[in-house]
C-alpha cells in the first residue's frame, strides 16, 4: 500500500507538494516520509514537523488519534488537513504551515528535540479547535484563513 500511495500521489498531495518541494517555504520537506513503523504524506525533518492529507475515509477514524500519537511520541508535531481544504483553500493551508514551522524554529529544544516527554515539553500537544488544520477530536471542518479575493 505505501508504495502504491508512492506512486499514485492524489490531487491534493501533488498539489501540496508543489508548494512544499524545493524549500519553498524555507525548509526542506519530504513526501512518504517514514517515522517508526508509519509513513507520513510529508515531513519536515528539520522543524520534526509531519503533515497528513485525510480524505473521507478518515472521518472519524480512531486509527488516526493512535498513528498521531506515535508519531508524536518520536518527537514530530503531527497537523492533519482535509483534502479538500488542500485543493479549494491551498493559501490557507500553507499559512497554517508556516504557522507551525515558525513555532517549531521558536520552541525550546529537549534532548530529541521535537514535541513529547523528551522533546521539551511535558505532552505532546493536542490539535486545539480553530488553528486551520483538521482537529483530532473530531472536527470535520477547521478554520482555515481563507484568501477573500478567490471567493
Amino acid at each position: 500500500m505505501w508504495r502504491e500511495s508512492c506512486a499514485n500521489p492524489t490531487d491534493a498531495e501533488k498539489r501540496l507538494w508543489s508548494h512544499l518541494r524545493g524549500g519553498q517555504l524555507g525548509e526542506r520537506f519530504t513526501r512518504q516520509h517514514p517515522i517508526g513503523s508509519f509513513v507520513v504524506d510529508f515531513a519536515c525533518r528539520s522543524a520534526r514537523l509531519a503533515i497528513e492529507l485525510d480524505g473521507g475515509q478518515h472521518s472519524g477514524n480512531s486509527d488516526d488519534d493512535a498513528r498521531t500519537r506515535q508519531i508524536e511520541a518520536r518527537g514530530y508535531r503531527v497537523i492533519r488537513f482535509w483534502n479538500n481544504d488542500v485543493l479549494q483553500n491551498t493559501d490557507g493551508v500553507l499559512i497554517v504551515i508556516r504557522q507551525e514551522l515558525d513555532l517549531a524554529r521558536n520552541r525550546t529544544e529537549g534532548p530529541r528535540g521535537g514535541w513529547g516527554p523528551a522533546g521539551g515539553r511535558e505532552a505532546a500537544p493536542t490539535s486545539p479547535p480553530g488553528r486551520g488544520f483538521r482537529n483530532l477530536m473530531g472536527d470535520a471542518q477547521p478554520n482555515i484563513p481563507t484568501n477573500r479575493s478567490n471567493r
